[in-house]
């Protein structure tokens, strides 16, 4: 069980979520796009800390978890809590894949595929432009106001 909490966001919460996004965020966290490989602003982000959702600040990934998968985005063996993410069966673009959403606004992150590395062996591969960063002994976000700001 979470420590957050995964209530979604009310309608006039989305709504103002929303308007604060940039037409690159909208384009992947809204219609379920990718941003282009190698360019992500996270792919190289060797901090301690936390990456949380770009629109509700739900906590989603630890760095303690990233890896280089060689990919060109970055790529995670294990979420915060499984309770954070939501899997979804996904058959666009003629393929079958597991896309990865946020558990608590459902705004799309990427895809989770079975090639990681141990204990898991799971590979999250997300877009940097879903995601937010907390350095460790920083706030997380709160977009919410639910007090939710420490992890």
């Amino acid at each position: 069980m979470s420590q957050f909490d995964l209530t979604p966001p009310t309608a006039a919460q989305r709504d103002t979520l929303v308007a604060g996004l940039s037409p690159d965020e909208r384009r992947v966290l809204l219609q379920h796009g990718t941003e282009a490989p190698f360019c992500g602003v996270f792919l190289d982000n060797k901090r301690d800390g936390v990456y949380c959702c770009r629109l509700c600040g739900l906590p989603l990934f630890r760095s303690g978890t990233k890896f280089d998968s060689g990919t060109g985005w970055p790529s995670f063996f294990a979420p915060y809590d499984e309770a954070h993410i939501r899997r979804v069966r996904d058959t666009s673009h003629g393929m079958i894949r597991v896309e990865v959403v946020c558990a608590r606004c459902e705004s799309h992150l990427g895809h989770v595929f079975p090639d990681g590395p141990p204990p898991t062996h799971e590979r999250h591969c997300l877009n940097s432009v879903s995601l937010s960063f907390a350095g460790n002994h920083e706030a997380l976000p709160d977009p919410l106001g639910r007090g939710e700001t420490a992890a």
